[in-house]
């Protein structure tokens, strides 16, 4: 793992330069407050060259800050969804800033009105240490595509990813456009104080509170991409093998360091013996082994192997049943910086597992006896960032997307609604506020101006005072009623 120790020196030099950019950017949004379509494409187009050509040094760099980062997980997690959204976004822009036009009623007529979607300026994003390229370019590309700069806060928890995609951006963009920083928590915290024309955060649910307070300040709007505990519930009829194959990989991309990872299962509780068999089915095929394969991806650092390790031991005092997959030792693959998936049964509420996002290969197994039981179990907890279906029954399906909130749900597979360019993302309640992604991304670095146009032709004079004329009375009788 990497070394992500800032010293007190170095984030007080960042926080000088951060003061710096943002002005800059500023200054240089002043200068251009509405790119032309052919400008902002020719910057998506610059920044998926600046992937392409960076790709083997970042899929290295991923694996310096992981300890032992999967090349397919960043490939398939962080560098695929990214260039799918740089592609999406250059095949839509032009189409994006098209005015929207809309209605004039009769009174006000003759004239036009229509929405337009205007750059709102320098744009904020924080981002975590699980998809660094993704959770970071990702934004980046929409806020390019709506017309704005922005200033990106890179996790502390991955430097050497950092170090390598600073590079690459100045290699490729002006700071006045694109600026992208580390340093530590001292760093962070003052980024969010900036009064940026729109803030992106992602993590957790406790920093994101920290982080609206003080936009707050500045009455910056935020959108708020959180996590939480995002269930999958398996029905009575589907095949076991068939259901864990829709969720397994969600589960163990990342080694289960992802937001909307399933959280737990919900499964009948005839059924639970057949779901771990299931899973370790898969598990073992997938990961033969987990302490050598390079496959499998680490836990990104000590502090969060020493709290799930923590989580295992409490759940295990506290009464549950604990079935670790794979051929190798638990102790031996800590030792390595790894967690093999970890089925969790006979789990209780008390357990601290059972209370915060996992956000790593712990999987707890709960049990319901029917549709309505597992229905309740959800809407008595926070609405999750995501929720999963394992059902072939439309109507079980049909059931659960009507009496369930969550910020996004997949049918018959797990997290791959996320990488859907034409679907927006966010959660709902604690798991987040607002959405990006796609146009609902272009709009949300947008504001959505709304204009009212007349010509030379003046027919509000007709019902200018004094009042009490024919036109007023014919106004009155027509458009109070």
């Amino acid at each position: 793992m990497a070394d992500n120790k800032y010293t007190l020196e170095q984030d007080h030099q960042l926080v000088e330069s951060l003061d710096q950019l943002f002005e800059q950017q500023k200054s240089a949004f002043r200068q251009q407050p509405y790119p032309s379509a052919e400008q902002r494409i020719q910057s998506l187009k610059k920044l998926k060259a600046a992937m392409l050509a960076y790709q083997d040094e970042l899929v290295s760099a991923l694996n310096s800050d992981f300890g032992c980062r999967s090349a397919d997980d960043s490939k398939m997690g962080d560098f695929m969804p990214t260039l799918m959204a740089i592609d999406y976004s250059i095949a839509h822009i032009k189409k994006w800033m098209k005015p929207s036009k809309r209605s004039v009623g009769v009174l006000f007529q003759p004239a036009k009105a229509y929405v337009m979607y205007q750059p709102l300026g320098v744009i904020g994003i924080i981002t975590p240490w699980n998809y660094p390229l993704y959770l970071s370019i990702g934004p980046l590309a929409t806020a390019l595509a709506a017309g704005n700069t922005a200033m990106i806060k890179m996790s502390e928890f991955t430097p050497a990813t950092n170090e390598v995609l600073a590079k690459m951006l100045s290699e490729n963009f002006d700071s006045s456009q694109v600026a992208i920083l580390g340093g530590g928590p001292k760093v962070a915290a003052h980024f969010s104080t900036k009064a940026f024309d729109h803030l992106l955060f992602t993590g957790s649910t406790r920093v994101g509170k920290l982080v609206m307070a003080a936009a707050a300040q500045n009455l910056t709007p935020v959108t708020l991409e959180l996590g939480g505990k995002s269930p999958t519930i398996i029905d009575e009829q589907i095949d076991m093998k068939d259901a864990v194959s829709r969720f397994i990989l969600g589960k163990t991309l990342n080694a289960g360091q992802t937001c909307v990872a399933p959280d737990y299962i919900l499964c009948p509780s005839n059924r639970i013996d057949e779901l771990k068999s299931a899973v370790a089915h898969w598990f073992n095929k997938m990961y033969p082994s987990v302490e050598n394969n390079q496959d499998y991806t680490a836990i990104i650092n000590d502090a969060q192997l020493s709290r799930l390790k923590a989580w295992l031991d409490d759940a295990t005092e506290k009464g549950a049943s604990v079935t670790t997959l794979g051929s190798d030792s638990l102790a031996s693959c800590i030792t390595s910086g790894k967690l093999p998936l970890t089925l969790l049964t006979d789990v209780n509420m008390d357990m601290t597992v059972m209370q915060e996002e996992i956000f790593g290969p712990l999987l707890p197994i709960v049990s319901y006896e029917t549709v309505e039981q597992a229905i309740d179990y959800i809407n008595d907890r926070d609405r999750p960032l995501a929720l999963y279906v394992c059902s072939q029954d439309s109507q079980f399906q049909q059931r659960i997307l009507e009496h369930t909130h969550a910020g996004g749900v997949c049918i018959n597979d797990a997290a791959m609604h996320v990488a859907q360019d034409d679907l927006p993302f966010g959660g709902v309640g604690p798991s987040g506020m607002g959405h990006y992604h796609g146009p609902e991304g272009f709009k949300t670095f947008s504001k959505a101006k709304p204009v009212f146009a007349k010509g030379k032709f003046n027919s509000a004079t007709m019902a200018f005072p004094p009042y009490g004329k024919l036109i007023h009375k014919l106004i009155y009788k027509f458009f109070i009623k």
